[in-house]
């Protein structure tokens, strides 16, 4: 992929829905209007798809669970459809996906204008994941896309340095982090992590939060955050390293325009090389987790 690639990500609000109707047309204005702002990909968060709890007015979280998970196809037709139309990629809101035995895991989804779809599901649970008894997936994946090769890192998957190098030894330069997170520490955890994984793999990071209170809400009943864009802080590219941040906890699409030709300049002509030099540290090549090659294009 040459040239620039507008990227919209979501600083998203839990609202309350009696329909899935009225929840799939608050996706459909949302993703009309980073459409209208030129954005090529949009990011949304981990666990948005749980403001959709079915009719059931006082669900419990296992009810939830269950009620997304059946509901989770035809979210992703409706999303697929606005791909399309407004001929975007689309990171959909992650939500909980049924396996054998009564278990859940979570799974985000790359879906592409052609209507292919790419599944990464969270490797590391965290420990309100555990309580909930949702189970870690798999594999690792990266998605090849027209606007080049994509790597999820769910959340707390972000935290961990050599699951995002192993999708970026695979081809990935961007590496799109949806969250969900229920303190300030949380978000600045997640945000710390994107710059970090950002610096040391010469790559774009894109962090899009769950924000605001939703006190129904068995799972996503409070929510703090920041959508931001990330990119290495280097003179050519950023000072900071921060393309774009939105205002915690604002509900706002949050847009930056990122240059992957530029970027990738970096890596053997920045001020530092943390890409290139990787190999250098001692330790680097004990540890190389396998990845699954993906084609959405």
């Amino acid at each position: 992929m040459t040239g620039a690639i507008r990227i919209a990500s979501a600083q998203y609000p839990i609202d309350r829905f009696d329909t899935l109707a009225a929840y799939k047309a608050k996706l459909a204005d949302w993703v009309a209007e980073a459409a209208r702002q030129g954005a090529e990909l949009l990011v949304f968060p981990e666990y948005g798809a749980m403001e959709w709890s079915g009719p059931v007015r006082e669900a419990t979280l296992a009810q939830s669970l269950a009620l997304v998970s059946a509901a989770m196809p035809e979210m992703d037709a409706a999303l697929s459809q606005l791909a399309a139309q407004h001929n975007v990629h689309i990171l959909a809101p992650s939500g909980p996906s049924a396996r054998a035995g009564g278990r859940f895991v979570n799974a985000a989804r790359l879906i592409a204008p052609n209507g292919r779809i790419g599944v990464q599901e969270k490797l590391i649970m965290t420990p309100f994941e555990r309580d909930w008894g949702i189970s870690a997936g798999g594999p690792l994946r990266v998605f090849e896309t027209a606007l080049g090769v994509i790597g999820v890192a769910i959340c707390y998957d972000s935290e961990f340095p050599l699951l995002v190098r192993a999708q970026v030894e695979a081809g990935a330069r961007l590496i799109l982090i949806p969250s969900c997170t229920e303190f300030i520490s949380g978000y600045h955890r997640i945000r710390t992590a994107a710059l970090a994984r950002a610096l040391e793999n010469t790559c774009t990071t894109v962090v899009s939060p769950t924000v605001g209170e939703a006190r129904w809400s068995p799972s996503v009943d409070v929510n703090a955050g920041a959508a931001g864009i990330f990119v290495p802080a280097d003179h050519a590219h950023s000072d900071t390293g921060v393309l774009a941040e939105g205002t915690v906890n604002a509900a706002q699409w949050v847009y930056a325009s990122v240059q992957p030709d530029a970027l990738e300049r970096l890596v053997t002509g920045g001020e530092m090389r943390n890409r290139a030099d990787w190999s250098r540290q001692p330790g680097a090549q004990a540890a190389r987790a396998h990845v699954d090659v993906v084609a959405l294009s």
